[in-house]
Formats: structure tokens, C-alpha cells, sequence
């Protein structure tokens, strides 16, 4: 077996480096909760040294009027912190999570799974589809009725509605409403935004569900233990690799070209990138379908997503709750975004201007538990913001932005530009440029509704197999999607190996 990386560094956009001379960090993906724990078990990722340290809490709120909101992770802080905004919301807290967790089981059964895979005479192609489709319905008829309504309105509603119907608490609907909004550009208020919110929520870290982390040594190191394990089992890794094209004879793939100009044959090709690059840029159209090419050419991708890594000298120190020594709320995901009304703006202001003059920004801060990405006495931090227009024109616009990423930082953390040493940042179009993320489309393909399960990337071709015979998709615009999980890779895996038996 033989894999070929673009990059230098194994690990696509999963990888740390450093982004200024002594400063380490993870690059395009950040946070680690969603990777299968069958993935870590079979690749043995704990026994060559992975260790991931959960938040003390989810996440952290500060509030223009110098008010905050720890939430997430303990269930009885969770509801001390949301009473001081809302006793009723403090006590719907535990039936919405008996909710949502429902949900996220039921969605956890299929992440490891091939969906059915439609378009045959009886609505799907095969009896392994039909198995599929039997075992979905029986899933859905165990649900109660509650739950059934439940998972017809996380598909067709948007997070915003969702949230509203269930609290009132501006800033608790925005700790929960976050969730909708990573990776999605669109407003909470836009239809099918609520399974976004419950995409980010089937994880774990450490055998406890819904919870979130720091990989010591960054997303890069997963990949490298990855990698490590592959080459013990014989795989062989290229790096800075380009390919230039999918070999294809007789309707078949059999290999990739090289840009150096190496011909590598292969009985299999799997292939780890967005299917808009790999059927646009990889292939010629002429091997194609015509009415796969032309569906490929609708398949949207863009989730308006900004990241900055930057180098401190000290802790942020929030207004609200000063100290640049570490405490718990440096551990925790920080979240800048008061309400959905804000995260709405921020769309509406990308939709007219490019970017928002507000952006939402998600704050973490690696180092506070891992000493290994910053000198003694300073540290790293990661700035994942949303709502960029995927389109605009990012080389004229993008040091704008970045100012304005640093100015809402710097409205909560009035020491944030005095301490700030120096940052790399990347647009939604450098995404696309270094990682290969179309659009900056962190998930290979927008979550919606005509783009999930049975339907991603396109109807037909859920089974992650293409068009053309020994050509496979094993990256996040299969299903489950999104978010660094391992499970498309596993799913895909398990299709080719029943292939090639």
C-alpha cells in the first residue's frame, strides 16, 4: 500500500507546525472530540502515545455588559451558570440534553456504517442497501414520538428556531447556537442549520460523550501516530507528492500521476480530498458520466471559516475575569459571540461585504496544558472565526479581517494586542490553496440536507465508491462528513477490502 501526500508533512489539514520561530501549533483543524474511539483503538493510537486532555469545561462566554457563562462538561456548573441568567432555562437544561443525546445515539449508530445507497428499482441498488435501509427504519420506529419529531425537525429547522423554542437566555441559546454556526456559512436562522449543531455533538474524549479536548502535541500529533502505525504495518508515505491526475483505462482507475511525472499502478485508488477537486481538477470529464459531471459541478462547498494562530506573551486578560495566570477558563473553548442576533449579523454582514465587521471567534489556547507548542511564559493560541464569504476577494480583504478578528479579541481581553508577538493566518481562500479545501470548506462538502448520508456527495453514490470502478472516496465529502473522525476512511476501507477479496 502507498500513500502520497501534497505537503511536506504528513497529515493533510490535521497537522502542527510552527508558525513563528518557537511557536507551535495545530494549523487548519484545532480541536479534537470527534475521531472514533474504534479508530484510535485499531490503530493503536493510545499505546504509541496519544494523549488528549479534555477542557475543564466546554466553553467559556464573556458578555459586552462584563457578565460570563462557563458551561458545558459538569452538569451541576452548567445549571449554577445558566440560573444567573435564567432559572426556568437552568431547568430545562437536562431534558434538552436527554434530547439531544437521543439524537447523537441514534446518528453514532451510522457513523461507521455505509448508508443505503439509492437509485436502484426498489428504491436502492442492492440487498446490502435494502439490509441498510430496513435497519434505518427500525432504528427510527424504536425513537418515542418525541424523538421522532425530534429528528424531523434537527433535519428540516434551523438551530436558531430550534433554540428559541426551548430557552431564553440570549447567551446560553449562544454557547449552544455556536455549534451551528462552525464550518457553516449561513445564519442560525438558516434551514437545516440544527444538525449541524447536532453533528458537533456525537464525540468524546476519553470515553465521555459530548466533550472536547487538546491533543498534547497538537492535531498533528494524531496524524503522526497514524502514520507511525501505517509504516509499522508497511505502508509506504510520500511526501510532497502532488498528484496531477487519476489514471483511468477502459472506465477504470488504475493509478495516479505524479506531477514529478511518476506513474504509480494501483488495483484501488482512494482518495482523501474534496470530490469537487478530485472530479474537477484530478480527472479528465471526458471518463466521466455526464450526469455525474454535471451534479459534481452543483455540489456546493464553502463554510466562510477564518483561522489565525498567534503567539503571546502572556494569558489573555479578560475583563470580566482578570489574571493572566492560568485558570480554568483559559482550558476551555472561548467563545466570542453573545447572542444568535450577533452570529446572524455576522452572516449578513459576510453576505454584503465579505466578511463580518464582527466576526464570531472561537478562542483556544493549547498551551495552558501543553507546554510542548510555546517557550516558557508564552503561548499559542488558536482564533477559529466564521462567517467570511467563501467567494470574496481575499488577497485585497484579508489583513481587514484579520484586524477585525483582533479587534473583538481585544474588546474582551484589553491586553490581547499588547501581548501579541505575531500570528499566521489563513483565509478561506489560502485554505483552499494550502490544504486543498475548496472554498475553505472545512467539511469536503456543505452539511446539508441534499449533501448527507444517503445523498453525500451525490445520490447513488453513497457507498463511498465513484463512477469509475476501483475509485473511492475515504475523506470527509463521504459520509458522516466533516470533522476529523477517521470514520470515512474506516467505512471506505471495509468497502475496498470486500472489493478486492
Amino acid at each position: 500500500m502507498r500513500v502520497v501526500e501534497r505537503r511536506a508533512v504528513v497529515g493533510g489539514a490535521a497537522v502542527t507546525e510552527e508558525f513563528l520561530p518557537g511557536f507551535r501549533n495545530s494549523t487548519a483543524s484545532y480541536t479534537v472530540s470527534l475521531l472514533h474511539p474504534r479508530v484510535i483503538r485499531d490503530l493503536r493510537l493510545t499505546e504509541r502515545g496519544l494523549r488528549i486532555v479534555q477542557r475543564p469545561f466546554s466553553n467559556f462566554l464573556p458578555l459586552p455588559d462584563g457578565r460570563f457563562l462557563k458551561f458545558g462538561g459538569d452538569a451541576a456548573l452548567s445549571r449554577t451558570e445558566v440560573a444567573k441568567f435564567s432559572a426556568r432555562d437552568a431547568r430545562e437544561l437536562s431534558t434538552y440534553y436527554a434530547r439531544l443525546d437521543r439524537l447523537a445515539n441514534l446518528l453514532k449508530r451510522w457513523v461507521l456504517a455505509a448508508p443505503p445507497n439509492l437509485g436502484g428499482p426498489f428504491v436502492v441498488q442492492g440487498w446490502r442497501d435494502a439490509l441498510a435501509a430496513a435497519r434505518l427504519l427500525w432504528h427510527f420506529g424504536r425513537l418515542p414520538p418525541q424523538g421522532q419529531r425530534d429528528l424531523i425537525e434537527v433535519f428540516t429547522k434551523s438551530a436558531g428556531d430550534w433554540l428559541d423554542a426551548t430557552f431564553e437566555a440570549a447567551p446560553l441559546k449562544a454557547v449552544l447556537g455556536w455549534d451551528a454556526v462552525v464550518g457553516n456559512y449561513a445564519s442560525p436562522y438558516a434551514t437545516g442549520s440544527a444538525y449541524v449543531l447536532l453533528h458537533h455533538c456525537i464525540g468524546e474524549v476519553n470515553g465521555q460523550p459530548g466533550l472536547w479536548g487538546h491533543p498534547i502535541g497538537g492535531m498533528g500529533r494524531i496524524t503522526e501516530l497514524m502514520a507511525q502505525e501505517a509504516r509499522a504495518r508497511g505502508v509506504r508515505i510520500d511526501l510532497a507528492a502532488p498528484v496531477a491526475k487519476v489514471l483511468v483505462e477502459r472506465g477504470r482507475a488504475v493509478g495516479v500521476l505524479l506531477e514529478n511525472g511518476e506513474e504509480i499502478r494501483a488495483r484501488a485508488v482512494a482518495a482523501n480530498v474534496n470530490p469537487k477537486l478530485l472530479y474537477q481538477r484530478l480527472l479528465d470529464r471526458s471518463v466521466l458520466p455526464q450526469r455525474f459531471a454535471e451534479a459534481i459541478g452543483r455540489y456546493r462547498c464553502g463554510s466562510g471559516s477564518f483561522r489565525i494562530n498567534v503567539a503571546l506573551s502572556e494569558l489573555p486578560d479578560f475583563a470580566c475575569l482578570p489574571g493572566t495566570q492560568p485558570q480554568p477558563h483559559h482550558a476551555s473553548g472561548i467563545l466570542f459571540a453573545p447572542s444568535l442576533a450577533y452570529m446572524d449579523r455576522a452572516w449578513r454582514d459576510a453576505e454584503d461585504d465579505g466578511f463580518a465587521h464582527a466576526p464570531i471567534v472561537e478562542m483556544l489556547i493549547p498551551s495552558v496544558v501543553d507546554e510542548t507548542l510555546a517557550p516558557r511564559g508564552a503561548h499559542v493560541a488558536s482564533l477559529f472565526c466564521q462567517q467570511f464569504k467563501p467567494e470574496a476577494d481575499w488577497d485585497a480583504l484579508k489583513e481587514r479581517a484579520v484586524q477585525a478578528i483582533f479587534d473583538v479579541v481585544q474588546q474582551y481581553c484589553p491586553n490581547f494586542r499588547r501581548a501579541l508577538l505575531g500570528w499566521r493566518a489563513w483565509s478561506p481562500r489560502d485554505l483552499e490553496r494550502e490544504f486543498g479545501l475548496i472554498g475553505g470548506d472545512i467539511f469536503h462538502g456543505q452539511l446539508s440536507l441534499d449533501q448527507l448520508f444517503s445523498l453525500r456527495p451525490l445520490f447513488g453514490y453513497a457507498n463511498y465508491r465513484g463512477p469509475l470502478a476501483g475509485l473511492y472516496h475515504c475523506g470527509s465529502g463521504a459520509h458522516p462528513g466533516g470533522g476529523v473522525t477517521g470514520a470515512p476512511g474506516h467505512n471506505a476501507a471495509r468497502q475496498i477490502v470486500r472489493d478486492l477479496a
